[in-house]
């Protein structure tokens, strides 16, 4: 059972409300949808269990996110664009999710996500799931061969990038702070849950739960809900 617990609930009243328009900004990789994107690249490259042991030890903060990306981004050179597809393919929103963005948006809130992962992904995701906004890493495409090139193009999104966007989709829509909320489950999530009207570890690694003011360790998403319906 998730961890809304008497403290939890002891201050609701200071949390943001569905009777006012707000923002959410939430992870994608296991927040968003169930899968980590880069997991399911690197099994597609036939690099997986090397990948996914860097995923699990970046979310738990034992290494440097962006370190850890580049590592990761290099195993999957040579691996076809095309291949894009067939990853996607293989995805699935968490039990929730939409349900959630369909609420908020009922209601006048706007839904954003910042991710750690890529926009040839995230681009399809937030289309699907009707977001207002998002972010993510963009992978470097060899174009004389459609392939990857083993490197991330531009700026890579860090745990600052994802706390800066939420105090930018929150200013740009002339939303309180404290009518914002943050989902995530990594490390790297833990700066924007705690600048949050409402900070949430989703699922998260146990670091997160630890550090994180609330806590759902069901996978559904529209348990965020519990916590507006005041």
């Amino acid at each position: 059972m998730e961890r809304m617990s008497v403290q939890s609930l002891q201050v609701l009243d200071d949390m943001p409300t569905l009777c006012t328009p707000g923002l959410l900004v939430m992870d994608v990789d296991s927040t968003l949808i169930d899968e980590e994107v880069i997991d399911e690249l690197g099994d597609a490259a036939g690099v997986g269990e090397r990948i996914a042991d860097v995923t699990a030890r970046a979310m738990n903060g034992e290494l440097d996110f962006a370190e850890a990306l580049h590592a990761r981004v290099a195993l999957l050179k040579g691996l076809p664009a095309s291949r894009f597809d067939d990853v996607y393919a293989r995805l699935h929103f968490t039990n929730g999710a939409l349900p959630l963005i369909e609420r908020l948006h009922a209601h006048g809130w706007k839904v954003g996500v910042v991710s750690g992962g890529f926009h040839e992904i995230v681009d399809w995701l937030a289309r699907e799931a009707g977001l207002d906004y998002w972010i993510a890493n963009r992978l470097g495409l060899d174009d004389a061969t459609g392939t990857l090139d083993g490197t991330v193009t531009g700026p890579i999104v860090t745990k600052d990038v994802k706390l800066q966007a939420l105090h930018d989709w929150a200013q740009r829509n002339a939303i309180d702070m404290r009518q914002t909320v943050a989902v995530g489950d990594g490390a790297n999530d833990l700066p924007m849950i705690a600048a949050a009207g409402l900070g949430i570890a989703f699922c998260a690694k146990p670091k997160v739960r630890a550090a994180a003011p609330h806590t759902i360790d069901t996978r559904d998403l529209t348990r965020v809900l519990d916590f507006l319906a005041h």
